[in-house]
């Protein structure tokens, strides 16, 4: 893995507004695109998650989605280091769960397959209409690529994670749109709990199709919310 700063990644601030998580850049405001991911959930994606909630136990499901998150925060902040050159494999060495599942992933998702990295933790934004954070960019497996990295309790199959592939094609399109590139592939590296490591990749016509998909999603978030760009 070498590094190869092509492209000039903005900074940029956030803040929340009416319960909308926003990106500052200058003096756009614009949405996140995991608050518009949020909004605009299917009623059944609605029904599946207040049933889990119903199931779990209220107090047991929020404190399994806090531990999710931290643990998952923990992770991302491990592969960032270590993809910016700050730690190396010795790092990981101890028992720590979500370490152990950062190098999983390096060792079975990134090791050989990522050739260039152009940023980490970049800001892409689509001018006056949405923006959000990858975690990495760079070239994987001789393409242009978006990678994202997810932790999960369980397993995932590929027809239950379309946020995850409308996430990755969302910060795709702003690229390409921004920056005049060619990524048309997106890579999802996932490490559940257990140590199983999965990869899910969308790209060609798929990714397209998820760009447009997105697209839908985010003219449903601005009537929502009564914004016309």
């Amino acid at each position: 893995m070498r590094w190869n700063k092509k492209y000039d990644y903005p900074t940029s601030s956030r803040a929340t507004e009416d319960g909308i998580r926003r990106y500052v850049l200058g003096e756009a405001k614009l949405p996140s695109v995991t608050s518009i991911l949020d909004a605009t959930k299917s009623e059944e994606d609605k029904a599946a998650l207040a049933n889990w909630r119903e199931r779990t136990g209220h107090k047991e499901a929020e404190a399994i989605t806090k531990a999710a998150s931290s643990r998952g925060s923990q992770m991302h902040s491990y592969l960032e280091s270590f993809l910016l050159g700050r730690e190396n494999l010795s790092f990981f060495e101890d028992n720590e769960q979500y370490k152990k599942m950062a190098k999983e992933i390096i060792d079975k998702g990134l090791t050989n397959r990522l050739e260039e990295i152009y940023g980490v933790e970049c800001t892409m934004h689509y001018p006056e209409k949405y923006a959000g954070t990858a975690d990495c960019i760079g070239v994987y497996e001789g393409k242009e690529t978006i990678i994202d990295f997810k932790q999960s309790n369980k397993p995932k199959k590929a027809e239950y994670i379309d946020s995850w592939f409308l996430q990755t094609a969302a910060y795709s399109l702003a690229h390409n749109v921004v920056y005049n590139s060619n990524i048309n592939a997106c890579v999802i590296l996932v490490c559940t709990v257990d140590n199983l490591f999965q990869e899910f990749k969308i790209q060609g016509p798929e990714l397209i199709t998820y760009q447009n998909l997105f697209l839908g999603r985010l003219k449903k978030f601005n009537e929502m919310n009564n914004l016309f760009y």
